[in-house]
């Protein structure tokens, strides 16, 4: 029997990093971010649909305008549901697709939103990545290149916590605090799977 792990955590918790080790480890990982934005640009239906219902500026000359979204969308708790809408079946059906094509009985997805794309109705437990709030703040403003109060307002846009109506799931933590190393971590959540 497949299981499929929800590897979560708000903006600049480190999910990348644990999925980067869950890959040289040799677990398949689907990455919810970048399988979104290419099934976006492959999909005329959800640019026709960007514009209608986000804003017409969000897609120029057939390219999406994802940082105008950004400013859109994180600013507009309305409008954000209105892309995730928009965006999560797509996902949530090649997602099902995907693990069905893996060969490990254990695969994950990495993804900030659990809950608010519904994957939490496909996944087996969820592994959680926490961190400090002014070190997610730091690594996102220098990654992102974006200013403390666009950050912020990321981190506030994103729910974490699952809704009091969802199905209970096993939850796990990683601490990702620069002092707690993350591989034995890993390892020891492996062997509870």
């Amino acid at each position: 029997m497949k299981r499929l792990i929800a590897i979560t955590g708000g903006i600049g918790s480190g999910k990348s990093v644990v999925s980067r080790i869950l890959r040289i480890l040799g677990y398949p990982v689907y990455d919810c971010d970048s399988r979104a934005k290419a099934l976006m640009d492959a999909d005329c239906e959800i640019k026709r649909r960007l514009i209608e219902e986000i804003d017409e500026s969000a897609v120029a000359d057939g390219i999406i305008d994802r940082r105008r979204i950004a400013a859109i969308v994180f600013e507009d708790a309305e409008k954000l549901s209105v892309l995730n809408a928009i965006v999560h079946g797509a996902v949530k059906d090649d997602i099902a697709r995907w693990v069905g094509e893996q060969d490990s009985d254990f695969t994950f997805v990495e993804t900030a939103i659990l809950y608010e794309s519904g994957l939490n109705t496909m996944v087996d437990a969820e592994w959680r990545v926490e961190s400090p709030i002014e070190l997610r703040i730091d690594r996102t403003m220098r990654r992102n290149n974006l200013s403390r109060a666009q950050v912020e307002s990321r981190i506030a846009a994103q729910r974490i916590e699952a809704p009091a109506d969802a199905p209970p799931l096993r939850m796990f933590t990683i601490l990702n605090d620069e002092k707690n190393a993350l591989l034995p971590q890993i390892e020891e959540l492996i062997g509870t799977i």
